[in-house]
């Protein structure tokens, strides 16, 4: 296992579950999302030797549909609200699991280590944002507030409240308010 598969372990940190959930959503949400760009963001967050199928892609699809509603929550409650529904939809008892092959010990509440990939994606994400929002009282992330763009975003740290996915998204809107500014249009 590389160092960097054990920094993505889900269950060894709530905030690496969580970017892995808004890298799978912004390739599952664009409008073709693909078997290799699953795979890619899979295998950038430690899932080596992923077997995906065109039922598996729906599957996630469908899953990262449902999973943006607690990104696109008002406040802490709604999200809490959302997060409750899919935990109560999908979650099975927490277990710890290495999957049999020193992977690590981590915690899951899926039904099995060999279940739906779709149902795997709403457990783990909704695990690891259910606690991002039970440590900050706050929703665990947003949509980018930047015209035309709504990606969402995890909350991974402290300080104020993010509105957008980037710094480039931010930068973008900042250049456009002044320029609205200086030309008078609102």
């Amino acid at each position: 296992m590389t160092s960097a598969q054990r920094d993505f372990l889900p269950g060894r940190s709530a905030r690496a579950a969580a970017q892995r959930a808004v890298d799978l959503l912004e390739v599952l949400l664009s409008s073709e999302p693909s078997v290799s760009s699953v795979r890619s963001v899979l295998a950038a967050h430690g899932e080596t030797d992923v077997e995906l199928s065109p039922s598996d892609l729906t599957s996630l699809r469908e899953a990262a549909l449902e999973l943006r509603e607690v990104f696109a929550a008002r406040d802490a409650a709604e999200a809490a609200g959302v997060l409750n529904r899919l935990l109560a939809r999908y979650a099975h008892p927490p277990r710890l699991t290495d999957h049999a092959d020193g992977f690590g010990w981590h915690l899951h509440v899926d039904a099995d280590d060999d279940g739906p990939w779709g149902a795997w994606l709403v457990t783990s994400s909704a695990l690891a944002l259910a606690v991002l929002l039970a440590d900050r009282q706050a929703p665990p992330g947003g949509l980018c507030a930047a015209s035309g763009c709504g990606k969402p975003f995890a909350h991974l740290g402290g300080g104020s409240p993010r509105r957008y996915c980037s710094a480039r998204c931010a930068t973008r809107e900042r250049v456009a308010a002044h320029r609205r500014g200086r030309s008078g249009t609102p």
